[in-house]
């Protein structure tokens, strides 16, 4: 079995390059075979493989790596499914299914989130204490470029990130009991009292969106409200695992391997 890992642009890895090529590494490292590691951008057609462990986001290797999936390569994560993992079609789908998403209006402030393509920098998820303060950063979004956005509501409570491989795996952290964070945003939500909540039901939920995406390989965020409601307020495909990277890495690593066999007795 050829492998390529496709390595993420460090555009697209904001404070997480590091982490980001460590899960990566660490699932090649699980794999008996002689893998070589790409960057994304240098990904051409010639670069034949029967599975792509990819963690690319950029539209032409996206648009790349479609080709190698329409022709029976295994990809990992799908890249139609990462397409659909842009922030505002990813909202439009949450809410269509009757995900739990935060509102669009609220009495604690507002989150403005760049819709187009994942966070680059802080300046593409940002907190807004009022209305006029929304349409003032709404204004410099446009400024920079930037007409794609989505609103939530900020939700106070409990913040929890998770973590996910399709076939089970599920864990989730408070990043106030460790203090890793990307932005420093966690700490508006201040520390966790962890209030009880339905894991399972989080965890249903979750699977439910890498279902309809089409996403093997997921991550995300979610508030728990005092009264043990909760609403996800982010999706990622293929986030660092940086929590919990060795049990991932080796589920990971299976489920690719599972995945080739399958193919190949399809075929």
């Amino acid at each position: 079995m050829k492998i390529i890992a496709v390595r993420r642009d460090d555009r697209f890895s904001p404070n997480s390059v590091e982490k980001d090529k460590a899960i990566l590494q660490a699932v090649c490292d699980r794999l008996p075979y002689d893998i070589s590691m790409i960057d994304e951008g240098k990904l051409s057609v010639f670069d034949e493989a029967d599975v792509y462990l990819s963690m690319a986001r950029l539209p032409e290797t996206l648009t790349l790596l479609k080709t190698k999936e329409d022709e029976g390569a295994i990809v990992v994560n799908s890249a139609y499914g990462v397409e659909t993992c842009g922030r505002r079609k990813l909202d439009n789908i949450m809410r269509d299914n009757d995900i739990p998403v935060p509102p669009s209006k609220g009495n604690s402030g507002y989150w403005l989130k760049r819709g187009d393509a994942a966070a680059q920098s802080k300046s593409d998820v940002v907190y807004c204490k009022d209305r006029e303060t929304l349409a003032n950063k709404e204004a410099e979004f446009v400024i920079r470029g930037i007409t794609n956005w989505i609103v939530q509501a900020h939700v106070p409570g409990d913040l929890v990130k998770f973590y996910a491989v399709k076939g089970g795996f599920f864990k989730y952290f408070y990043p106030s009991d460790d203090g890793e964070s990307k932005f420093g945003d966690e700490k508006l939500n201040g520390d966790a009292c962890h209030y009880a909540f339905d894991e399972k039901l989080l965890k249903t939920m979750a699977d439910k969106v890498a279902q309809i995406t089409g996403i093997d390989v997921y991550g995300g965020d979610a508030i728990i409200t005092e009264d043990g409601d909760f609403y996800i307020i982010d999706f990622n495909d293929w986030p660092s695992f940086s929590r919990c990277r060795d049990i991932a890495a080796d589920t990971i690593a299976k489920l690719a391997t599972k995945k080739n066999s399958l193919n190949i007795i399809k075929i």
